[in-house]
């Protein structure tokens, strides 16, 4: 039975993300000259998001603390990273944003290509000409009222405590006077099978969102206390 529920979850995600890429191309070509910064093709991956995880057996999610997203604000939003079911996760804030993500992603066929019609942001590690150009990428974002989506962990965490944050999202926010925003993940580690494409265990996730830390108290020098704060408000929550 999990053999035969573990083909319908895949088949069904493929057809659904297949299908994502055709409306994502389709409008990006239709809307070329309204929608420069693609927020209607970004909203596409919100009825995307619903349907993966309200179509999988396997899957429960809580999502709480919606409220704290004002849709008028622009957000530097923080999110901890533990698999990634996490992208899938956080199209569930039905928030404007662009994410960093790894150039490995981009490659993905049809998900990949998606996140290259909605205009998100590349990031080669190791290069450092590309991480300048990721951080000016997301400053033009974010003067140009669009959020911008950061795992400040670098990379998936191995274990459920929120590794150790890199500095860049934090100097940006201070930088552009931008408010962070808090998104905790927790639960998702186990979301899709490790070594295996059979669905075994039932997984428990929770999405969190919390009010955001406004920045304009904080001069450049004061990153790593806005670091230090959002990383605490993270740790609590994954504890």
């Amino acid at each position: 039975m999990k053999v035969v529920t573990s083909i319908a979850i895949w088949t069904l995600g493929s057809i659904l993300t297949i299908l994502l890429f055709f409306v994502d191309l389709f409008l990006t070509v239709i809307l070329f000259p309204f929608d420069k910064k693609r927020k209607i093709v970004h909203a596409q991956s919100f009825w995307w998001a619903n349907a993966l995880i309200g179509l999988n057996p396997y899957w429960n999610l809580s999502v709480i603390g919606l409220e704290n997203i004002d849709p008028r604000k622009t957000y530097v939003v923080v999110a901890n990273h533990q698999s990634l079911a996490d992208v899938v996760v956080v199209y569930k804030t039905h928030m404007q944003f662009k994410w960093v993500a790894k150039e490995s992603l981009f490659n993905v066929p049809f998900l990949g290509w998606c996140l290259s019609l909605g205009k998100h942001i590349r990031l080669t590690r190791g290069e450092f000409a590309s991480i300048k150009k990721v951080y000016r990428e997301a400053a033009t974002w974010l003067r140009n009222g669009i959020s911008v989506l950061f795992f400040p962990e670098g990379t998936r965490s191995e274990t459920d405590r929120v590794s150790e944050f890199q500095n860049g999202a934090f100097k940006l926010a201070i930088k552009e006077k931008k408010p962070v925003l808090p998104v905790s993940i927790t639960g998702t580690r186990e979301a899709i099978p490790k070594g295996s494409w059979i669905f075994k265990t039932k997984v428990s996730g929770k999405l969190k969102v919390f009010p955001s830390v406004e920045t304009t108290g904080f001069e450049p020098g004061d990153f790593t206390r806005l670091r230090d704060t959002v990383h605490a408000r993270l740790s609590n929550e994954a504890h």
